[in-house]
């Protein structure tokens, strides 16, 4: 019998991936290509959409070849990708209007103000589950039609297609035959109503975009439509934003379960259920991963400086030589020496949500050195996912079981066991780091056959579990010293 395999693609947000996966969920083949990053002014941020095709299409083609894999062995192809980012393109040709305009742009900012002063943002977040902010797509488009000459007459004639990087590369796979995003991406737009899964009126009236220029919105486990991979027609079986696809692909499958993605930032999502729940903290409520049968939600939070702490550490201070430093330097101290680190160096996110937060390092004494300020800056990664596991127990009324990470930074042990120890539960570590591509994939795979929904769990146990060691009275201490410390930088004084 020939070995098949699935395709995942990874489209992030600084490179293309495609990552294979055989039937025992192990990865066989990794291919990845940065794109570039264009900054045409202060706080905007963009990519060129065809570039990104490009790299997308030459990383299948490049993993397929070093697996030594064929075409006809690929059972189904599933996609991931970076959330919010917006193109615009020609239904004709397939030719963008306009840069993608990326997710960490500002330039919508001052619609965002306007669309505040008009009453709107009860309305968003009622609706979409989302805060009224230049994060999401509604405003991106809004100023490609306003800013493209003719964009808008060409929208309202039906002949221009809006979509996230899902529906653009899905659009390319299919040779321009299929325009359709999954509920995950869906939810990230601030136009789709969550609650009763259809595009919202309300708020495309209110941004005047025409309803021709939207993709068709699936489960994200369903059949897009037929790939063209080389002579043969493959299908895309599955469709995911990144931190719902890893959420899918740590089995986080149930109400009360949670990930954490240690990367630049964190990105934590918890499983609430079949029922949304409304954040009085902070959090956004979103789609989970969706089949033919459950439309689950889940409440999301972000750290905005995570990972990026310890690059400042190397970068700005010299204090490590590489990030894996970190982990020995501070371990060569037993605790923080009443040293503590904000990492509020572009304000405070979730569930703080204040922008003029700056970051702070209180505490210092004499006896403060060198590994004090690492261990005080690898705590404050804990420290802030903990204030976000905090809050969405709160919000969900749930009791957290077990926090499954991922991402980069959690193969540093030490972080890990000062999670555990911080939050006072299990955090447990796959055997396999790739848990967006294997989201994607599992989606994908569901759909076609490939696997059984028993098996999942099985194809990517723990590879390490971290359990709580630190005493109740020790560990109160220095969540009151880090609530201190953020009290601090959060000091308005003239």
């Amino acid at each position: 019998m020939t070995d098949r395999f699935i395709l995942a693609l990874d489209q992030g947000t600084t490179s293309s991936r495609a990552v294979l996966f055989n039937q025992h969920g192990k990865v066989v083949g990794i291919a990845q290509r940065e794109f570039g990053q264009l900054y045409p002014q202060p706080g905007w941020v963009e990519h060129d959409a065809v570039e990104i095709w490009a790299t997308q299409r030459a990383v299948m083609t490049e993993v397929l070849a070093r697996a030594k894999v064929r075409h006809n062995q690929v059972a189904a192809i599933g996609i991931t990708n970076q959330r919010e980012t917006t193109v615009i393109w020609d239904a004709e040709t397939g030719e963008p209007i306009h840069n993608a305009i990326v997710w960490q742009c500002r330039r919508t900012a001052d619609l965002c103000q306007q669309l505040k002063q008009q009453g709107l943002e009860a309305h968003v977040q009622a609706t979409t589950g989302l805060v009224l902010d230049p994060y999401f797509s509604a405003t991106k488009i809004r100023w490609i039609l306003d800013n493209v000459e003719g964009a808008q007459a060409r929208a309202e004639r039906g002949e221009l297609r809006f979509g996230t990087i899902d529906s653009w590369l899905l659009w390319n796979l299919t040779e321009g035959k299929v325009h359709a995003t999954d509920h995950t991406n869906a939810a990230r737009t601030m136009l789709y109503d969550i609650h009763n899964h259809c595009w919202d009126q309300t708020l495309l009236q209110a941004l005047n975009i025409p309803t021709s220029l939207l993709p068709q919105v699936q489960p994200s486990q369903s059949l897009f439509g037929q790939a063209q991979l080389g002579p043969v027609a493959v299908p895309v079986a599955g469709i995911a934003g990144d931190q719902q696809a890893a959420l899918f692909g740590q089995q986080c499958t149930r109400a009360g379960m949670v990930k954490n993605t240690y990367g630049t930032g964190c990105f934590m999502l918890m499983h609430t259920g079949d029922k949304p729940v409304q954040s009085t903290h902070g959090l956004i409520t979103t789609l989970a991963c969706s089949s033919a049968t459950q439309t689950p939600y889940a409440l999301e939070g972000s750290v905005f400086i995570g990972g990026a702490s310890i690059q400042w550490l190397r970068d700005e201070l010299g204090l490590i030589r590489n990030a894996a430093e970190s982990e020995t330097v501070a371990a060569q101290v037993d605790d923080n020496n009443g040293v503590y680190l904000v990492p509020a160096f572009t304000g405070l996110g979730a569930p703080y949500w204040d922008p003029d937060a700056r970051g702070t390092l209180v505490g210092l004494s004499r006896g403060s050195n060198r590994c004090h300020i690492v261990r005080a800056t690898l705590e404050s990664i804990a420290y802030q996912s903990n204030d976000l596991l905090q809050a969405m127990q709160q919000d969900a009324e749930l009791t957290l079981t077990e926090l499954k990470v991922d991402g980069g930074a959690s193969n540093n042990n030490l972080l890990m066991q000062l999670q555990a120890d911080i939050s006072h539960c299990d955090v447990v570590r796959p055997s396999n780091s790739e848990t967006t591509a294997a989201g994607a994939a599992y989606l994908a795979g569901l759909q076609v056959g490939f696997w059984q929904p028993q098996q999942l769990a099985a194809l990517n146990p723990p590879a390490r579990q971290y359990q709580p060691q630190l005493a109740e009275p020790q560990r109160q201490a220095r969540l009151t010293g880090w609530q201190k410390a953020v009290a601090q930088c959060r000091f308005k004084g003239n």
